[in-house]
């Protein structure tokens, strides 16, 4: 059985690697989120989205998403392995 505590995160880092991908323009659209994630929830991306939003690791600009330059900056540096 799966916790449930953990379902907001498994979202989130869906979201963040798929926002750090090379072979997409930086810019994604929630509903471009929506169809790569369809087994998530689109209420639940759009909460995972808020709390990446609320801690600096994304930036939301109306329907438009991206990482925000830090994140970035992380992944150019290679902390972030995956």
């Amino acid at each position: 059985m799966e916790d449930v505590r953990t379902k907001p995160l498994i979202a989130e880092r869906a979201i963040f690697l798929q926002l750090l991908r090379d072979d997409h323009p930086r810019r994604w659209s929630r509903a471009e989120l929506e169809c790569e994630f369809s087994s998530i929830a689109p209420l639940d991306i759009s909460d995972a989205l808020a709390r990446l939003d609320a801690e600096g690791v994304v930036v939301v600009e109306g329907e438009r998403v991206q990482a925000s330059g830090c994140a970035r900056y992380l992944d150019a540096l290679d902390v972030i392995c995956v």
